[in-house]
């Protein structure tokens, strides 16, 4: 639900009514020793309040990307992980000899 903001012919007060966008605009000041006419202002914009822990890129990634990406990480780890091991063990025999 959007904040408008309002402003008094009568006493200059402006003020923020937080209602939705269905609701009708206010017609009178609500100090009650006012009750003068209101016109709602032009807002700047809509305030952005962001809730969690955060949006990233990959959030919003296809479900074939996703498994590509799965396909392609497990290869290159097991595929470097195999022939780490196989140099380290190697250099290892060659240092015992």
């Amino acid at each position: 639900m959007p904040t408008y903001e309002y402003e008094c012919a009568k006493c200059g007060k402006t003020f923020d009514v937080f209602q939705s966008m269905k609701d009708e605009p206010l017609k009178t000041c609500p100090d009650k020793k006012c009750k003068g006419k209101v016109k709602r202002l032009l807002g700047t914009g809509a305030g952005l309040i962001f809730k969690g822990s955060g949006f990233y890129i990959t959030d919003y990634r296809s479900e074939s990307y996703k498994q590509a990406a799965k396909k392609d990480s497990s290869s290159s780890s097991s595929g470097g992980g195999d022939s780490g091991k196989s140099k380290s063990s190697t250099s290892g025999s060659s240092k015992k000899s």
